[in-house]
């Protein structure tokens, strides 16, 4: 018997797909934390100006006041600001941003760097001996037990061997590498022969 099971397409679209969240999470972090908060922290100093001046003049009451707010959409109509009232951001709250980006975006390149050294692994069938994706090797004739209760929902499966009579696995994930159900199938043959 020779196979040789690498990484499925489904595994690697999963993986990419989880990669390209995780990275898309840290960009979004680091956006905010360089661009998009400074800009509303500065904003929100001259809307601070703005409602400080009003109040102390007594044209306002507070900073909610409603000839704040109308003071604010000028003024921003004529800086070409977003009309919303932007939002206190403090040096703190912007270097936690960008601390909580990096962090993110390192793991995410930690991941990309375990997908693509999974892809260098596999499980393979060489003649009698079946080899796992950790580099176990196992005799077919040694399987005495296939557990298929992860098999319906993961697609893992495991064949049980003994070694000094004590159980081991060797796992046979077919839903993250294509091919395990040949493995499978023939060492549940072979199962079966021995039993008869």
């Amino acid at each position: 018997m020779e196979i040789e099971a690498r990484i499925s397409k489904e595994w690697r679209r999963r993986m990419l797909f989880l990669f390209f969240m995780i990275f898309g999470m840290g960009v979004w972090f680091l956006s905010d934390g360089y661009l998009v908060w400074p800009k509303e922290g500065s904003r929100y100093q001259e809307f601070s100006e703005i409602s400080e001046r009003m109040i102390e003049s007594g044209e306002a009451t507070d900073a909610e006041s409603e000839k704040v707010r109308m003071a604010w959409r000028r003024h921003a109509e004529e800086a070409e600001y977003p009309s919303k009232i932007p939002k206190e951001r403090t040096e703190s709250s912007i270097n936690e941003q960008r601390v909580i980006g990096w962090v993110i975006t390192v793991i995410a390149i930690l991941f990309a760097a375990w997908v693509a050294w999974n892809h260098k692994r596999s499980v393979r069938a060489e003649g009698e001996i079946v080899i796992g994706a950790s580099g176990e090797r196992v005799s077919l004739d040694d399987i005495v037990e296939v557990d298929r209760k992860k098999c319906k929902d993961k697609g893992i499966a495991y064949g049980i061997y003994l070694v000094k009579g004590k159980r081991c696995r060797l796992t046979l994930d077919d839903h993250k590498f294509a091919g395990c159900e040949a493995i499978i199938l023939e060492a549940e043959r072979r199962i079966k022969e021995r039993s008869k």
